[in-house]
């Protein structure tokens, strides 16, 4: 497999010759997002405006712990928000690497993962940050803190590399897969799931120390985004819209009724219940086994980053420094009607 890398506004995508082989160039291609169920009411969007967020940004990731909300994106862009994304802060780190994942530790520090291998690490809340080099030649995709402070990240030729001492020393597993690890979540300290290429669904009750097949999702759907409430239950969204729901650990999925074609990029959950977004500024709120549109400026960027707090605000991100702060009350009102 031969692949050909690009800049492009910043952050490196790759073009194989099996498209969803990375999910990164997936956002650059034109979808049609379908109709609104409800009619657009926006007096719940507000939408930062300050130079903080730019038109060429292109944000990626996003993640909360208690004191502040931290988007990453290209050019090494990070924006940190004291205020559950009401006002924004700027930074470009050293180097300007493309930023892809970012994730909060349960010390209050954070984790970002570069397209280039290389993991920072800020421990004074997203003010600065120190960077530790991937003992790796695969290409990962995705980066997290596992509740007991342990730091992973997982990618290609489905590799996991996971640190007890925060960078210093690496260990390297690999499922003995050819294909891409592309979603990668603790549920506690002992119990975490892998998603990836050809429709893999792994999953370990060991804090990652070793990692059993748990079915396969339909026709080798890529997953883009995953969210599981339990090794039983749990989420994918990719292409198309689609949207999978599993409730006996990967040995069964249902594909849930959508609005949208459009790629659905990330899931993210408040009291209100449980969001996707996607392309073409799409946001969707699953209600029963359906989901329906959220109200959001329409415009034809990706949204791929978000975040939730315990209230009902919901912040998402994406391409040309899109940056919304979502009140989901009212949305869940007009979809009550």
């Amino acid at each position: 497999m031969s692949f050909t890398l690009k800049p492009r506004n910043g952050l490196p995508y790759a073009i194989a010759t099996r498209l969803p082989r990375f999910p990164f160039a997936l956002i650059l291609l034109p979808m049609l997002l379908a109709g609104c169920e409800a009619e657009l009411n926006l007096a719940a969007v507000s939408q930062e405006t300050s130079h903080a967020s730019l038109r060429t940004d292109h944000y990626q990731a996003l993640a909360s712990n208690e004191a502040v909300s931290v988007l990453v994106g290209n050019d090494g862009v990070v924006l940190v928000s004291p205020d559950q994304g009401l006002t924004w802060q700027r930074q470009q780190l050293p180097g300007k690497p493309g930023l892809i994942d970012v994730d909060a530790c349960p010390d209050g520090s954070f984790i970002a993962l570069g397209f280039d291998n290389r993991l920072w690490h800020s421990a004074d809340q997203g003010q600065s940050w120190n960077v530790h080099a991937l003992p790796t030649e695969e290409q990962m995709l995705t980066a997290t803190c596992a509740p007991g402070g342990a730091w992973w990240a997982a990618g290609g030729l489905t590799t996991l590399l996971g640190s007890q001492d925060q960078g210093a020393s690496w260990d390297t597993t690999s499922l003995d897969e050819d294909a891409m690890l592309t979603t990668l979540q603790f549920l506690d300290a002992d119990q975490a799931v892998v998603t990836g290429e050809f429709g893999l669904v792994f999953n370990s009750t060991d804090a990652g120390q070793s990692w059993q097949a748990s079915g396969n999702l339909p026709d080798e759907f890529y997953p883009h985004t995953s969210h599981f409430v339990s090794l039983d239950e749990g989420w994918v969204g990719g292409l198309n819209g689609f949207i999978y729901h599993t409730v006996d650990g990967g040995q069964s999925w249902q594909r849930q009724d959508t609005p949208s074609t459009a790629p659905i990029f990330n899931f993210s959950a408040n009291r209100d219940g449980l969001f996707a977004i996607g392309d073409h500024s799409s946001v969707l709120h699953l209600s029963g086994e359906r989901w329906q549109t959220v109200p959001t400026p329409n415009a034809p960027v990706y949204l791929r980053a978000a975040s939730s707090g315990d209230d009902h605000r919901l912040t998402v991100a994406g391409g040309r420094g899109l940056l919304l702060n979502l009140d989901t009350r009212p949305a869940l009102a007009a979809q009550a009607q």
